[in-house]
């Protein structure tokens, strides 16, 4: 074999080995979402999730609106200038003998009553302080001062913005129930609510 026969044959060699060997393949490296990218894509979705909650809490602010609107009932109150409003969504709450503490059952009807005041933003309410017929009447108005205004105190500590609740006592005067045992004196010694601006 000769030099050059012997040189070609090598060049053969090489070439028919880079051949069946190939180019070695790139790898393809996919690169992921950036963290700024990703950091867009989560305020996107929280400021969807926060349109869908304003959303439903408007449309429960109107229902509550609508039903307030069907519950009122004008009442014409003396001392009281203009048309008032009662609710059956309201709900009085009542006191034990000689007390303006607010039981844990009355703090339940409380937070209920706060609810329905704070989705109708424009609602103001005057709290009415009652008592049954014994005691003095002086004694009993300021009994009935006091509960109203525990019963606000209360209210204020739910949320409720003091300029929305104003008090009034009416002692022993306006009883829900006349008769004269403890069965009516218990319903008689309360906190009832009205409405005075809608």
């Amino acid at each position: 074999m000769t030099k050059k026969s012997f040189i070609i044959l090598i060049l053969v060699t090489f070439c028919l080995g880079l051949f069946l060997t190939g180019c070695p393949k790139k790898t393809v490296v996919k690169e992921g979402p950036s963290a700024a990218t990703k950091k867009e894509e989560a305020a996107r979705l929280e400021a969807e999730r926060a349109k869908e909650r304003e959303a439903r809490e408007r449309e429960a602010r109107e229902r509550s609106k609508a039903e307030i609107e069907k519950s009122l009932v004008a009442k014409k109150t003396p001392g009281i200038e203009g048309t008032v409003y009662e609710s059956s969504l309201l709900k009085d709450i009542h006191f034990d003998f000689d007390k303006y503490d607010i039981r844990p059952g009355d703090a339940t009807i409380l937070k209920a009553n706060a609810e329905v005041i704070k989705n109708y933003s424009n609602l103001k309410i005057q709290i009415e302080g009652h008592c049954d017929e014994r005691g003095t009447e002086e004694y009993n108005l300021a009994l009935g001062e006091r509960r109203a205004s525990s019963t606000k105190k209360y209210l204020t500590s739910l949320g409720i913005t003091v300029d929305r609740v104003s008090t009034i006592s009416y002692g022993e005067e306006r009883p829900f129930d006349t008769g004269h045992n403890e069965e009516a004196w218990a319903k008689n010694r309360r906190a009832h609510f009205i409405i005075t601006s809608k």
